[in-house]
């Protein structure tokens, strides 16, 4: 990222800063359905004349079906090398529009506006953009890092409370990986009733940038991020196919925390107690989900293709206690199904 993502009320004005100081040839601006109704009034009150596109909201418009609609709009307004991309929205947003971004024309400007707490501390950061494929999460992609991020809080109020806990399964996870204390703060905190996002916000980008500054193309401790999703996406995948099933990302990452920590445990490196614990923090926000015993087989196939693998092996971040990752950890398909057993009893 060429500056650091600018948080809290400054950063709109940063983005308009930005555009005088480097003005692009061409400015478009990406949203959702969603986004564009509840957060582009804002926005716009800050950028100079540009275009604008609105696409379908929603995990399952993360496609490249989608993506040829935003490099067609692109191609129709002759955007060239030195324009300028502005994605605003969560997940999907940031992360198509990134790609989008990175592969038209073999590189276009894109900066990054997260508008849910999903995406200011985990999507927008670190460079990772993409597409889900065949059923398969951000199964294509690049890794790009946007000119610049900017994260907006009093965006937050326009989420329903599912997409805000959705967001929350990252805060939890940042910690449990790199934070002890962190973690411990999180302990009988209400999300609903948080009043100010804005220095949560700041530490999970604080501990993910770190991550990603030793590794950008993770090869290696970067995987530490991925804590929660390779069961959580397995899980993620398997719902989003099946008709009215389908859950939030964040959802399936809290589901695959609570896993791969039980996983931990058997493996002995986390205590019965520090267990007890991370089912406390993430069952009084996140409802359990629900999968019938004949359906195991089928999510954790979906672990086989995890980008994190090598070979045939199943490769897992775990934790050796609270608030240390390990990364790199062979599992196999029968403890994935154990894990999802343990969550569900």
């Amino acid at each position: 990222m060429t500056n650091p993502p600018t948080i809290g009320p400054a950063a709109l004005p940063a983005l308009a800063e930005l555009l005088r100081q480097a003005p692009p040839s061409r400015l478009f601006v990406l949203a959702d359905a969603n986004t564009a109704r509840d957060c582009y009034p804002l926005l716009r009150a800050q950028l100079p004349a540009h275009e604008l596109l609105v696409i379908e909201a929603g995990e399952v418009y993360k496609t490249l079906t989608t993506c040829e609609i935003v490099w067609s709009w692109l191609t129709g307004n002759q955007a060239d090398r030195h324009a300028l991309l502005v994605c605003l929205g969560g997940g999907v947003v940031t992360d198509l529009g990134g790609f989008c971004a990175a592969t038209y024309k073999r590189g276009l400007r894109c900066v990054g506006v997260p508008t849910t707490l999903l995406a200011q501390v985990d999507a927008a950061i670190g460079g990772k953009t993409g597409v889900d494929f065949q059923g398969f999460k951000n199964h294509i992609g690049v890794f790009q890092e946007p000119e610049a991020v900017f994260m907006e809080p009093t965006f937050l109020a326009t989420l329903p409370a599912g997409e805000l806990r959705s967001g929350y399964a990252e805060v939890i996870k940042h910690a449990l990986i790199a934070d002890a204390e962190a973690f411990a703060a999180l302990h009988g905190l209400a999300v609903a009733a948080v009043p100010d996002w804005t220095p949560i916000i700041r530490h999970s980008v604080a501990i993910k940038e770190a991550i990603v500054a030793q590794d950008p193309h993770e090869s290696g401790p970067r995987k530490l991020l991925n804590f929660g999703h390779t069961v959580g996406h397995a899980l993620e995948s398997y719902l989003l196919a099946q008709p009215g099933r389908a859950v939030r990302h964040g959802e399936a990452v809290a589901a695959g925390l609570v896993c791969e920590s039980w996983l931990s445990a058997q493996r002995g490196l986390l205590s019965a107690e520090e267990l007890a614990q991370v089912r406390a923090v993430v069952e009084l926000s996140f409802e359990k989900l629900q999968f019938n015993a004949s359906e195991l087989d089928e999510i954790a196939a979906y672990a086989l293709h995890d980008k994190k693998n090598r070979g045939h092996v199943i490769k897992c971040t775990l934790l050796r206690g609270l608030g240390h990752g390990i990364f790199d950890q062979p599992v196999t398909l029968a403890e994935i199904k154990d894990s999802l057993r343990a969550y569900a009893a």
